[in-house]
């Protein structure tokens, strides 16, 4: 049997190599933009068009010679790139913080199992890519002499050194302190006579955007018919360091953003021993009244800096899959992270009872695996009343997540557990990639944010407002009186004070971030190096805001 002609063609180095960078050049243009993945074909056939056309690899007058043995400028940018890719394919959004952040508070124990075959496809086909491309610059003259500017036009455009650059000259320039100055620590002016217990149920992933039932169905309608018992807040952004599990519950509990300790940390990149030292948290206050509190989740609490952070600020009990997973019937009913909801539940269910068998108030927060990107952990209780499983659609997770957050509520209130108790049931973060990422994406996304409980009214409250603004609201919504309305950088949705968001805008908010490291040596006080002096005294003079701070703009100058 011959083989034809133009599959020998096909063979060829020089075909090859065309090849390869066709195909990676159409996946990188499907995922930064909107065209189909059945566009891939199309795009790598005008990528080989074009290398016909233009003889590209073709040995002409100026390659007749032995190829040069030459090391192309761009393999480095292309390298950064493939990472990039794999990161927005991963997550859907590239957060350099949480990649600083969790390389410093730790990645064991993680289950994101399902993308180490994606990261090893990856790496082969940067390898092969890279191959490909220095195969090309040493056999066609004309690409080797643009191949220095390509490199170039690589580098300034690859989002990851873009915000790396940001980050490096604020730490260099210290350029302002607004978010300092608008950062009001937070104290208790007056408790309450008899201070309610606090559940929080923090949902993986479950953001507020999913109740549009044009896109999504039902997957969210068991919170939404829960949040007519309560108070349901509408508008609740994502801005910048709140997007992943530890950003979003420290943002809802301390009122800030987590700014990654980075270059900060004196020991770089060896692991913490504490997060966010330098701030007073909803624990902290919450322990020095008196309450007994207790965090629960499936996934391990060596992630991430889980256990640190509850550890650190006022919780007596951390449990996650260490301590909860021998308890198990069965020791492999575990996914890649850890226990599944329906477990997790049923021993929150036990902690209840534990904590209201004691005097004095309590605190217990929970945070849940089913919806994690991205397909979701789906219980077997769910398997048992929805059917089964695709191992794909995160809309079957979002609807798991949500009915045995219900049905755990309604066990607990069964047996009078939530008596004089607040109930929170929030997102600790809008989802990373999905399978309906597209359809996410559409509109404006929002996280989840519901009180229940005595004395909450019934309603729904659409305001301009970030997960650092829950921190105050939960304060005043359990009747502690806290300093005008705020603690930390967020303002109490209770209230009628505005937050900074409304006063300034979502991005203007997320610029100081990018541009200022001196609330980010707040957070981590203790383990950065020492201030000098001078900016010390800087640093302290936050009573009056600058036109600057106020605007955003350059100060009027005087006729």
């Amino acid at each position: 049997m011959t083989i034809p002609s133009a599959l020998l063609a096909l063979a060829r180095p020089r075909w090859l190599s065309l090849l390869v960078i066709g195909l990676c050049l159409g996946h990188a243009t499907i995922l930064l933009t909107r065209v189909p993945h059945w566009g891939l074909p199309f795009l790598t056939l005008a990528w080989m068009g074009l290398g016909y056309a233009f003889r590209w690899g073709s040995p002409g007058p100026a390659s007749r010679s032995a190829p040069p043995r030459k090391w192309p400028w761009a393999l480095l940018p292309i390298a950064l790139w493939g990472l990039y890719l794999y990161l927005a394919e991963s997550f859907g959004i590239v957060d350099l913080s949480a990649v600083f952040f969790h390389l410093q508070a730790g990645m064991a124990d993680h289950g994101g199992v399902s993308r180490i075959g994606a990261a090893f496809f990856y790496t082969l086909s940067m390898v092969a890519l890279l191959v490909s491309f220095t195969w090309l610059i040493r056999h066609d003259h004309r690409w080797r002499r643009g191949e220095p500017l390509l490199a170039l036009v690589l580098l300034v455009s690859n989002p990851l050194l873009y915000g790396m650059g940001q980050r490096g000259a604020a730490i260099v320039t210290k350029p302002g302190a607004w978010l300092e100055r608008h950062y009001v620590e937070p104290v208790l002016l007056e408790s309450p006579r008899d201070p309610p217990n606090l559940l929080v149920l923090y949902l993986e992933s479950i953001e507020r955007t999913y109740a549009d039932r044009e896109r999504f169905g039902d997957a969210y309608a068991i919170l939404d018919q829960l949040g007519e018992r309560g108070l349901v807040f509408e508008g609740i952004q994502q801005v910048d360091n709140t997007g992943w599990t530890m950003a979003g519950m420290i943002a809802s509990q301390c009122g800030t953003p987590l700014m990654p300790a980075g270059l900060l940390h004196d020991r770089q990149f060896s692991p913490l021993d504490k997060v966010v030292p330098g701030v007073d948290c909803l624990g902290d206050l919450l322990s020095s009244q008196g309450y007994r509190l207790t965090y629960m989740g499936g996934a391990s609490v060596n992630f991430a800096g889980k256990g640190l952070f509850y550890e650190g600020h006022g919780f007596d009990t951390v449990l996650g899959r260490e301590e909860l997973q021998p308890r198990l019937d069965d020791p492999e009913y575990v996914n890649n992270w850890g226990l599944y909801d329906d477990s997790l539940y049923d021993y929150s269910l036990e902690e209840l009872r534990h904590l209201n068998a004691q005097d004095g108030p309590w605190g217990l927060v929970t945070l849940s695996l089913a919806g994690h990107a991205p397909y979701g952990y789906p219980a077997q209780a769910c398997l048992d009343r929805q059917g089964e499983f695709d191992g794909v659609d995160i809309l079957f997770s979002v609807e798991c997540s949500t009915w045995l957050a219900r049905d755990f509520l309604a066990r607990a209130e069964a047996e009078g557990l939530l008596d004089d108790t607040l109930v929170v049931i929030a997102s600790d973060h809008l989802t990373m990639r999905v399978s309906a990422w597209e359809q996410l994406i559409e509109g404006e996304r929002d996280n989840t944010f519901i009180l229940l409980g005595p004395g909450i009214p019934q309603g729904r409250q659409r305001r301009e407002a970030s997960m650092v603004d829950a921190f105050p609201t939960i304060l005043e919504a359990m009747g502690f009186t806290i300093d005008w309305h705020r603690a930390g950088l967020g303002v109490s949705l209770l209230s009628d004070e505005p937050t900074l968001l409304e006063e300034h805008g979502a991005e203007f908010f997320n610029a100081r971030m990018r541009e200022e490291i001196v609330l980010q040596e707040r957070l981590w006080e203790g383990l950065a190096p020492p201030s000098q002096a001078p900016e010390e005294e800087v640093i302290q003079e936050q009573v009056v805001e600058t036109p600057e701070d106020a605007t955003g703009e350059e100060p009027a100058q005087v006729q």
